[in-house]
């Protein structure tokens, strides 16, 4: 059996069991959607009242919207670094999970920003940025990173869903309703696996790779100068571009690994998504988890050391356990070290370990981008006398929690919408790749 045919039986096969009929699919879909719903009624409720509704006041004028923003900004390297990295280096056992991070980046990058206009007092005043826009400003440099960025992203997926887009254009066994063969059709332009083609394809996409990779570092470097440039302690410092880069990468191949389990676990892919997987982005995650660990410690010792009075009033607030230092040791310690552990280790090390060092590594991010922003908000150089205590002390609402879990849910809806329309595996590169003609026509 050719390569063609073992890809077109093949597309049937995966095709078939992602779409096969599920209550629990159906439930979850349904519970997503809704939280998608009060979510929009949240921010109908922030536009129509004010930011008063938030916890946001005059110390803190940034709240869990920026940790948001910068979370899943940060979340998206897994698919730029990651899959680039490995395609250029031609590494055979990336492909099964390569949609995956793929798809993560591109839904990141497209639900980060949002956050951003979420948080704008005055949505209408946009435009701005683009008209008014200073070109010294980090923040201008961000806008245009970010949306080069995206555009690059939907770029390198797409030149990655060619092949796959020509087997549903000339499969004939799926039942595909005319107007999505229609889509298949267009995008799949005229690719009909000629060599010629292929080696056209091969090349964009490794010129994508070169491209994406500095990229994504330049994006979360430009993000992280918004901080380092501004004279505040915790944030006026050199090690923040780095720093920054390496949380993101850290927080995004655990993120990846997540996916990889649910993808394997509930649409039953053990065949393509195997424990080797697990095991080869568990030491990436392992190197970025000591990585991260040396920032931090980097990072607070310097600041510690230089005993700086103001720098040293949020030092003090994060190792206070009556203050931050709960989030705080769970986000510079249990987040480094459980990981590791559970990779690092051979006994402890299998598919499900790994699986928990990565929500651990995910949650702890999170707590990290917050204990970045919180804390030295909070911590003026010159603060008011008689303020309220409301005005000083950052607490959460309703409305941006409610946010929050839309973004995650809206996460979560972008794959399942996603799954109509593309493959979660790449058929037609794990069909052509010689190692697996054999074991398809196995199964086959």
């Amino acid at each position: 059996m050719n390569s063609p045919e073992l890809a077109q039986k093949r597309l049937v096969e995966i095709i078939s069991r992602c779409n096969k009929p599920s209550v629990l699919r159906k439930v979850l879909f349904s519970f997503f959607l809704l939280v998608f719903l009060f979510a929009i009624y949240a921010f109908i409720t922030q536009l129509v009242k004010g930011q008063i509704v938030t916890g946001m006041r005059d110390y803190v004028v940034w709240g869990i919207y920026d940790v948001n923003f910068i979370f899943f900004i940060g979340i998206s390297y897994a698919g730029a670094m990651i899959s680039g990295i490995l395609h250029l280096l031609h590494v055979e056992w990336r492909k099964p999970i390569i949609r995956i991070a793929e798809m993560i980046t591109v839904i990141s990058v497209i639900i980060g920003p949002v956050f951003i206009l979420v948080e704008m007092g005055r949505l209408d005043r946009i435009f701005n940025i683009f008209t008014h826009g200073r070109i010294q400003s980090p923040i201008l440099w961000d806008v245009v990173a970010i949306t080069t960025y995206l555009s690059c992203s939907i770029l390198f997926l797409y030149l990655a869903l060619i092949k796959d887009y020509a087997l549903f254009r000339d499969n004939t066994e799926l039942k595909i309703p005319k107007w999505q063969r229609y889509f298949y059709r267009k995008f799949a332009a005229t690719y009909s696996g000629l060599p010629e083609q292929k080696k056209l394809l091969e090349r964009a996409l490794t010129i994508m790779s070169a491209i994406i990779i500095p990229l994504a570092v330049l994006v979360h470097s430009v993000l992280a100068w918004i901080f380092g440039m501004t004279i505040r302690p915790g944030w006026h410092s050199t090690i923040f571009a780095p720093y920054f880069v390496i949380a993101a990468v850290y927080s995004g191949t655990a993120v990846l690994i997540i996916a990889m389990w649910i993808f394997r676990k509930f649409y039953h892919l053990e065949e393509y998504i195997t424990e080797k997987h697990f095991k080869y982005i568990g030491t990436i995650l392992l190197v970025l988890a000591a990585l991260y660990g040396y920032f931090t410690f980097s990072e607070y010792l310097t600041v510690w050391y230089g005993s700086q009075s103001w720098e040293l009033e949020v030092i003090y607030k994060l190792f206070d356990f009556t203050d931050y230092g709960a989030w705080f040791y769970l986000a510079a310690f249990i987040g480094v070290l459980v990981p590791m552990l559970f990779v690092g280790l051979p006994f402890l090390r299998n598919i499900n370990t790994i699986m928990i060092g990565s929500v651990v590594a995910v949650v702890c991010m999170w707590i990290k981008r917050y204990l970045i922003i919180i804390p030295t908000l909070e911590t003026p150089l010159l603060p008011l006398q008689d303020v309220r205590p409301e005005y000083v002390h950052y607490s959460a609402t309703w409305v941006e929690w409610s946010l929050t879990a839309g973004g995650m849910a809206t996460f979560c809806l972008f794959f399942m919408i996603f799954m109509k329309f593309m493959p979660i595996i790449p058929i037609a590169d794990i069909s052509e790749a010689p190692e697996n003609k054999e074991f398809i026509s196995e199964k086959l």
